[in-house]
C-alpha cells in the first residue's frame, strides 16, 4: 500500500481534523509526526482518543519558523498536511489580528520551512470553502471563482490561498519541477461534522453540550445553508490528493474542492432537528434572540474537479453522517474506549467507501 512506512508531517495534529487524520494514517501504516499547539478545548479528541500514542508530537507555534524548520528537519517527511489554523468565524471577530497571524503568516511559515527540507515531495494545505467571495447565490462555487471573505476568518483563508499560489509560482514553479521535486495543492472543504469536536461556536459542539446537559440549545442563523459533511469525507480527499501529488507531481497542483452531495447542503435548523431526533426525547432547542455577527446565508461547493480527476466523491449521506456523529458522542458518554471506537468508525467508513467504488 502507498502509505505503509511513508513519512508524513501534520501541522495542527492536536485539532479535530488533525486528530482524525493522524489516526487514519496510523491505520494505513504511515510514520507520522505532528506539530501544533496544545488543544484549547476541554475535553478534546486528541486526548480522548489517545492520538499521541501513535505519532511523534511537537508542541509549537506554527509561526515559529525556526522551530518549525527544526521539526521538519528532524522527521524528514515526504508528505506534509497543513491543518494548523484559527478555524472559527466568530472568534475571528474577537481576535482578528491573531486570526490573520495564524492563518496567513502560519501558512507562509510552513511553506518557507518546506523550502528548506529536501525530503518533501507533496504538500496539501487545507483552507476552507469560506475562502470564496460569497455572493449569496444558489449555485456552487468552483475552484476558479474569485477569492474573498467578509469576516476576518474567511478573508484570512483567502489570503492563505494567495500565499500558497505565490509560493508555488515563486519557489516551486511547475516548469522547474525536475529541480525542486515539490508539488503543492490547497484543499477547500465544507462544514465538517463528526465525533470529538468541542470547538466553541460551532453548531455540532454547541448541540452536544446542550443535549448532554439536558439544556435547550440556542441556535442563531437557523436558515443559513451550509455544505455539511462528515469529517472523514474530505480527509479521504486529502489523502487521495496527497498520493496523486506524490506520484503525479505537477498534474495535481492547484486548488481542490471537497464537498457533499448538493442535496446535503442543508439549513442549520434542518441539522438541529435531525440531531435532536437521533439523540432522543431530552433534546430541545430554541432561537437566539440576540443580533449575531454577519455570517453568509448560503454556501455550496462544486466538487466535480475532484470527481473527474481524482475519482473522489462523498459516500455518506448526511443522515448517515449525523448518525455516525451521534453514535460517537453516545459511546463517549458511556465511557467506551474512544481510541478504539474512533478507529472503528474510520474502518467502517473505509469499507463503505470501498463498496462504492
Amino acid at each position: 500500500m502507498f502509505w505503509t512506512g511513508r513519512k508524513v508531517f501534520i501541522t495542527g495534529h492536536t485539532g479535530f481534523k488533525g486528530s482524525w487524520l493522524s489516526l487514519w494514517l496510523e491505520l494505513l501504516g504511515a510514520e507520522v509526526a505532528g506539530y501544533a499547539l496544545q488543544s484549547s478545548d476541554t475535553p478534546n479528541l486528541f486526548q480522548i482518543a489517545e492520538v499521541g500514542r501513535s505519532l511523534r508530537s511537537t508542541i509549537g507555534d506554527i509561526c515559529d519558523l525556526e522551530r518549525l524548520k527544526m521539526s521538519l528537519s528532524e522527521h524528514r517527511p515526504e508528505i506534509v498536511f497543513h491543518l494548523a489554523a484559527q478555524p472559527l468565524v466568530r472568534h475571528s471577530y474577537v481576535e482578528p489580528l491573531e486570526t490573520y497571524r495564524v492563518n496567513v503568516l502560519g501558512t507562509g511559515s510552513l511553506l518557507e520551512a518546506v523550502r528548506g527540507c529536501d525530503s518533501v515531495r507533496a504538500v496539501v494545505v487545507i483552507t476552507t470553502d469560506k475562502c470564496y467571495e460569497n455572493r449569496e447565490w444558489a449555485w456552487p462555487y468552483r475552484e476558479n471563482d474569485r477569492l474573498g471573505g467578509y469576516d476576518p476568518y474567511s478573508s484570512s483563508k483567502a489570503c492563505a490561498e494567495l500565499a500558497v499560489s505565490s509560493w508555488r509560482q515563486s519557489f516551486f514553479p511547475v516548469e522547474a519541477y525536475d529541480r525542486h521535486k515539490v508539488a503543492i495543492a490547497s484543499a477547500r472543504a465544507g462544514n465538517v461534522i463528526g465525533g470529538g469536536d468541542w470547538s466553541a461556536g460551532r453548531l455540532i459542539p454547541d448541540v452536544i453540550r446542550a443535549f448532554v446537559g439536558e439544556q435547550p440549545l440556542v441556535i442563531r442563523n437557523p436558515h443559513a445553508i451550509r455544505p455539511w459533511q462528515h469529517v472523514l469525507e474530505p480527509l479521504r480527499g486529502y489523502l487521495m490528493l496527497a498520493e496523486r501529488l506524490y506520484n503525479g507531481g505537477t498534474a495535481f497542483t492547484g486548488a481542490w474542492n471537497f464537498g457533499p452531495e448538493y442535496r446535503d447542503a442543508k439549513s442549520v435548523e434542518w441539522i438541529v432537528q435531525h440531531l435532536a431526533a437521533d439523540w432522543g426525547p431530552s433534546a430541545r432547542w430554541e432561537l437566539d434572540k440576540t443580533e449575531p455577527p454577519h455570517e453568509a446565508q448560503i454556501l455550496k461547493l462544486d466538487w466535480s474537479k475532484a470527481f473527474h480527476e481524482l475519482q473522489w466523491y462523498p459516500v455518506l449521506p448526511l443522515e448517515q453522517a449525523l448518525a455516525f456523529t451521534v453514535d460517537w458522542y453516545h459511546a463517549w458518554r458511556q465511557s467506551t474506549d474512544m481510541r478504539l471506537h474512533t478507529l472503528s468508525q474510520i474502518e467502517q467508513y473505509t469499507r463503505l467507501a470501498g463498496e462504492c467504488v
